[in-house]
């Protein structure tokens, strides 16, 4: 039977960590903020690709445009066209960017794209939510009280590559715009413009905190990788740590290869499997949206 898989914050990971290392933590050599891609790092290694779906709507300029600090994986991508800007919310109902259906305002007011009081900064959201037709525009916050609307999409193709699978719906394209991401850039053949992206985010919580495995298996793997960290900055930093660094490599060498040999079990292929139904749902979002429009592709 398969095991239900648990996650703990990366700072109920640090307080775990602190207690180990409690000289260092009590001293300030513990900094939480240079630990978490140590703690993402272990994610990959462990397979864990199981994110949060996000958009945003990235700014082109000289051929170039910066990526999500927390970019992970591009679900789809296409290129928006001039856009209107608004000073009154648009009201509608919400688009779920999983399973494409729409769900009323609880309370039956207007409280701004989709309904939705999570969509703070880019959304995409049908142009006509009480006929539900099939046009759809991309609204972007730029203000309190006002916003964009973009209308008019052009398709966009985007090389494979390690953040942009092989089944994703821009890979396959025909388009004369293309891009390709490396370095946490999306480089263009266009010199100036803006690109909607759905991507998946780092895996965290709903307040946003990064989540690693909870598992007996794996919990040393992680905890062992910071306190290398630790380390290795404390003796970058003049500290005599050189015969404890020694002993936690090796350890989380161990560690590693335990919660590696855990990973590879049929109980841990249930995680695989909820990435991969959501990334096809994602690719279903794209093809959904523009589907009145074949030669979209």
């Amino acid at each position: 039977m398969a095991v239900s898989h648990k996650y703990r914050t990366f700072d109920q990971l640090i307080n775990d960590v602190s207690v180990d290392f409690r000289t260092y933590a009590l001293e300030g050599m513990i900094e939480p903020q240079q630990l978490i891609k140590v703690a993402t790092r272990v994610n990959y290694d462990l397979g864990l690709r199981i994110h949060k779906t996000k958009q945003d709507l990235i700014e082109v300029e000289h051929g170039k445009g910066q990526l999500p600090s927390d970019f992970n994986y591009l679900n789809y991508a296409f290129v928006c066209g001039d856009y209107k800007v608004v000073n009154t919310p648009p009201s509608g109902t919400h688009i779920d960017t999983t399973h494409p259906k729409y769900v009323p305002s609880p309370d039956g007011g207007d409280i701004g794209p989709c309904d939705d009081p999570t969509c703070k900064d880019v959304c995409v959201v049908q142009t006509d939510c009480n006929k539900k037709d099939d046009g759809y525009m991309v609204v972007q916050y730029v203000g309190a009280e006002q916003y964009r609307t973009y209308s008019t999409f052009f398709p966009l193709k985007i090389k494979e590559s390690a953040s942009v699978l092989c089944e994703c719906p821009n890979v396959g394209s025909t388009a004369v715009n293309i891009a390709e991401i490396k370095d946490n850039f999306i480089l263009t053949n266009f010199d100036v413009g803006k690109i909607y992206i759905s991507y998946q985010g780092a895996m965290e919580d709903t307040e946003g905190n990064l989540l690693v495995l909870d598992h007996p298996y794996c919990n040393e793997y992680y905890e062992y990788a910071l306190k290398q960290r630790i380390l290795e900055n404390m003796l970058f930093a003049g500290e005599n740590v050189s015969q404890q660094l020694g002993l936690i490599e090796q350890k989380l060498r161990a560690a590693r290869n335990n919660a590696l040999g855990f990973v590879n079990t049929a109980d841990f292929a249930e995680l695989r499997k909820i990435w991969e139904v959501n990334r096809r749902a994602q690719y279903n979002n794209y093809y959904n949206m523009f589907k009145s429009r074949p030669t979209f592709y």
